[in-house]
């Protein structure tokens, strides 16, 4: 690896999974939490997508339980800022590590992303991935970071046949596309809390290319 600022630690996955994990400081981790709780009115039941005829939100808890908080990418919060530098941090080691994944076009932070709040036995609970819709074309990569330790909590991913723990801090990168269909594993024991969203390309990007 080139560079890693921050002298990230980097909790390592195969190679060949693409599923790229570094751990950022705790303490940027509390800072998320204290946003998030701070902003409690702002939290809504988790969705799972959006209706075409009415573009209002669909939410299915027996599919995804969670409480979210949307952040957008302008937000100036210190703490929020904080953890977008070392999330950018995440995503330069990724890029180093995996050397052709930004070689065609540049990784967007532009979209709303979500902290998330799963209450014992909550969670994404069904197989999944994140470009599956035509609103969710222009996503490239995905990135998630657990706010908590949990203990039989965490991530599972179908074809890569692996379980990745959540760590707090950890702060986990992969692609967008269905060859990293996973969900989430349920805890009964305690609460998670994540935060997670998507780099994206610009739609001129997606012109140029096509």
């Amino acid at each position: 690896m080139k560079s890693n600022i921050f002298n990230l630690k980097q909790q390592e996955y195969p190679y060949n999974s693409f599923i790229g994990g570094w751990y950022i400081p705790e303490h940027i981790c509390d800072g998320l939490l204290e946003y998030y709780h701070a902003n409690i009115k702002n939290v809504q039941n988790g969705v799972v997508g959006i209706k075409e005829n009415n573009n209002t939100t669909i939410v299915k808890k027996d599919v995804k339980d969670s409480l979210d908080l949307a952040v957008s990418p302008n937000e100036n919060s210190s703490e929020v800022q904080a953890y977008k530098s070392y999330l950018l941090a995440c995503l330069n080691n990724y890029n180093e590590y995996y050397e052709y994944s930004d070689s065609n076009y540049s990784h967007n932070l532009n979209v709303d992303f979500n902290i998330q709040r799963y209450k014992i036995g909550g969670g994404f609970k069904k197989w999944h991935f994140e470009r599956s819709h035509p609103t969710s074309l222009t996503r490239i990569l995905v990135f998630m970071t657990y706010l908590n330790d949990v203990e039989d909590g965490g991530t599972e991913f179908y074809y890569q046949k692996l379980k990745t723990k959540a760590k707090k801090g950890l702060t986990l990168i992969w692609p967008t596309d269905f060859t990293h269909t996973h969900k989430g594993v349920v805890s009964k024991t305690k609460e998670k809390y994540i935060v997670t969203g998507w780099f994206t390309l610009t739609i001129s990007e997606m012109r140029i290319k096509l």
